[in-house]
């Protein structure tokens, strides 16, 4: 069980602060390793490969600072987390700028390192996830990623199309969906994949802070303003910055983004005047915009600056297609992760996979995997796939074994229950909107064209549902 910890690498001459780290990743599943010196950190870097590094930037003998450049060196996409007295803010920040993750000024509270470290392994993931999409080239790399059903292709053909534009674009979906994802990899096939790639979660931020982690402030500007911090637009200048969960954002900062984006430059708090900016802006909402607007708890006109082109990323559950492909992919992921030989998912256990609803969504279904490895010593099984529901409502076995014939390839079963999906998704949608077809393809977000070309494949008459 130990091989599935991440392991961490403190770094810090104060043995308290060393104790008090390590007891408080330990109590989260993290593996943690401790130096107090530079010299000791590099060799631990190379001989026990931590996944992340806790550095201080004051150490005896080789600095934080030549550390970090070093730990650069022997493994460039290492997350390193600085560790700084709030006297040392400037020098944390020259750190980022030589490839730091973050950094956190002591006294350290525990809660705010965990959530630290465990962005910074997302980051991480995320980050050898599209080095394999840069190495396999754009064609082929983005439905290794995110699967090959029609449905996730359109997504794949929509990052091909606004890629390399200075559009600001929209991306809508359910969490868990791999919004990011598609935001991260807009960036990585744009002309700014060199620059800066800055997310923000708009719901992970107190209101009265959000504001200056947007747009930063001047020393003096407030009282504690007891130094200047730059925002996520200046720390993405050039590059891309992405807003998760836009429509948390509280409706005073709305209008202060709306005037960014038009003027195209921010105004510091507590500068004499307007800082200019060249950022690409990526914004993401999980819930419909449509719905935020008629509350009155989202601005009309932001929406409309920000939907330049909007990116629909489909629940999991209406991409069947996907779902034994991620999980097979995920399967290997987590098999070479936590080297265990599990060889592959049991037909009894692919039929739960097709027949669960998804509400979690790729998010959950890579984290059901990796569960399943750790309990498998040979094959997945539906026991391995714990706590999803074999035999409850929340499964929806009838849907998906009533019309496939036994004894079919893994493959076969897929298409064969993405198409019947399909089938009863279009049904529905035309049923809720009395028949007719230009309004069901807005609500399965497709084209008129679309969707009459499957209707006549599938022999559905709008008429017979209205």
């Amino acid at each position: 069980m130990d091989q599935a910890k991440p392991r961490v690498l403190v770094v810090d001459d104060d043995p308290l602060t060393r104790s008090l780290l390590s007891i408080a990743l330990q109590s989260q599943a993290f593996e943690v390793i401790s130096a107090g010196d530079a010299g000791t950190a590099l060799e631990q870097v190379r001989s026990e490969a931590p996944e992340i590094v806790i550095l201080d930037l004051r150490l005896p003998g080789l600095d934080g600072m030549e550390a970090l450049r070093k730990f650069k060196e022997i493994a460039p996409e290492l997350p390193v987390v600085i560790l700084t007295g709030y006297g040392d803010v400037p020098s944390a920040v020259e750190a980022m700028r030589l490839g730091a993750y973050d950094f956190l000024t002591k006294p350290v509270e525990p809660a705010k390192i965990l959530v630290v470290v465990r962005r910074a392994l997302k980051h991480q993931a995320l980050g050898t996830e599209l080095k394999e999409l840069r190495r396999l080239g754009q064609r082929d790399a983005l439905r290794w990623l995110m699967g090959r059903g029609q449905e996730i292709q359109q997504v794949i053909q929509q990052i091909k199309q606004v890629a390399d534009s200075n559009f600001t674009i929209l991306i809508q979906g359910e969490t868990g969906t791999g919004k990011e994802l598609v935001a991260r990899s807009i960036h990585q096939l744009s002309a700014r994949r060199e620059k800066p790639f800055v997310a923000l979660d708009c719901g992970a931020i107190p209101e009265t802070l959000i504001e200056s982690e947007l747009f930063g402030y001047e020393k003096g500007a407030f009282t504690g303003a007891d130094r200047r911090r730059e925002g996520h637009f200046q720390l993405a200048q050039g590059g891309t910055l992405f807003l998760d969960e836009i429509v948390n954002l509280p409706f005073p900062t709305q209008a202060k983004l709306l005037r960014t984006l038009e003027e195209r430059q921010v105004q510091v708090l507590g500068a004499k005047g307007p800082l200019p900016v060249d950022v690409r802006i990526i914004a993401a909402a999980n819930v419909p915009m449509d719905g935020e607007i008629r509350t009155g708890r989202f601005r009309q006109d932001l929406y409309y600056r920000l939907n330049e082109f909007v990116i629909v990323v489909p629940p999991l559950r209406e991409r069947v297609e996907d779902i034994v492909y991620l999980a097979e992919r995920f399967l290997a992921e987590a098999s070479m992760e936590l080297q265990r030989p599990v060889r592959g998912i049991s037909d009894e256990a692919v039929q739960v996979l097709l027949g669960y609803h998804w509400p979690g969504n790729v998010r959950e279904l890579r984290n059901v995997i990796r569960r399943a490895v750790l309990l498998s010593s040979d094959l997945v099984e539906p026991a391995h796939l714990l706590p999803l529901p074999a035999n409850s409502a929340e499964a929806r076995p009838v849907e998906v074994s009533a019309f496939l014939p036994p004894g079919l390839p893994l493959r076969e079963m897929a298409r064969m229950a993405a198409a019947e999906a399909e089938r009863r998704a279009i049904r529905q949608a035309l049923r809720t909107a009395r028949g007719n077809k230009s309004e069901a393809a807005r609500i399965l977000g497709t084209d008129f064209k679309t969707l009459h070309l499957k209707m006549r494949r599938y022999g559905i008459r709008p008429g017979e549902l209205s």
